[in-house]
């Protein structure tokens, strides 16, 4: 599997494309959900995109201080629904956290995650705090890593 990290300027169209399409395909209709994926912070983050042959595996890392004034944010954590339960979702998390220990410190990151997933996040060292809330119509929870008190 090939791994590439990328920041937005230097995302080749085919690249963006197939990230796009990822996420549209995975969050827009495997789950039935019509939401704004296009929210203008694509181009503030660095994009993490695993292929195996086709784009697999994605994720867009934001440093403190763009999206969250406090926290390192990992978002769009996603993998292609017959690429599932295979690992390569907890190596693209175990990857984007890595990534923002490299880049940013031992700085706590934040994940917006959905509710049905929290054992996953809880397996990769992430940490509820916080209600439970609605995004696009789908309960999410605030989940936090501590680099200086987890690894993986």
């Amino acid at each position: 599997m090939e791994w590439l990290f990328k920041e937005y300027e230097e995302l080749t169209l085919s690249e963006l494309y197939d990230l796009l399409q990822l996420r549209a395909s995975v969050f827009v209709v495997e789950q039935d959900c019509l939401y704004q994926d296009l929210d203008g912070k694509d181009s503030k983050a660095t994009h993490l995109l695993g292929y195996k042959k086709k784009l697999i595996a994605y994720s867009r890392i934001f440093p403190p201080g763009t999206i969250d004034k406090e926290h390192v944010r990992i978002g769009r954590i996603i993998t292609r629904k017959q690429y599932r339960r295979k690992g390569i979702g907890f190596k693209l998390v175990e990857k984007s956290v890595s990534f923002c220990k490299e880049h940013f410190g031992n700085q706590i990151i934040k994940i917006s995650a959905q509710v049905y997933l929290k054992k996953f996040y809880n397996q990769c060292g992430f940490v509820e705090r916080g209600k439970i809330y609605l995004e696009d119509g789908i309960p999410h929870c605030s989940m936090y890593f501590n680099p200086i008190l987890q690894s993986f």
